[in-house]
């Protein structure tokens, strides 16, 4: 029998625990992030004025390295670690051209 999806149901106990640790989990993990952006907005405006290129491939694949390692040794996808970490480069790339930019 399916439930009506009018009718509300019954919190499962289980489930709601599973969901206030994903739920802090998030809350952490945009704390970290927005801590993360704030470091790198002020390398970013170092590079600027040191007249530094936004980029580092080196670094980059050094760290992606890093964290693929770690990620294989915490069972999680390292493929997935990686699309990850570039997401945030590839952002933190855009924020110090922006600098770079605003310095010049």
């Amino acid at each position: 029998m399916t439930q009506d999806a009018q009718q509300p149901v019954a919190e499962d106990p289980t489930l709601a625990s599973f969901r206030k640790s994903i739920d802090n989990i998030d809350a952490a993990l945009v704390h970290i992030l927005a801590e993360r952006f704030r470091i790198t907005q002020a390398v970013g405006a170092y590079k600027a004025k040191a007249t530094l290129p936004p980029a580092d491939p080196a670094r980059e694949a050094e760290q992606i390295a890093r964290l693929r390692h770690l990620a294989e040794e915490s069972e999680l996808d390292p493929e997935f670690s990686e699309k990850f970490l570039r997401f945030i480069i590839d952002e933190v790339i855009r924020h110090h051209e922006r600098a770079r930019q605003d310095e010049a």
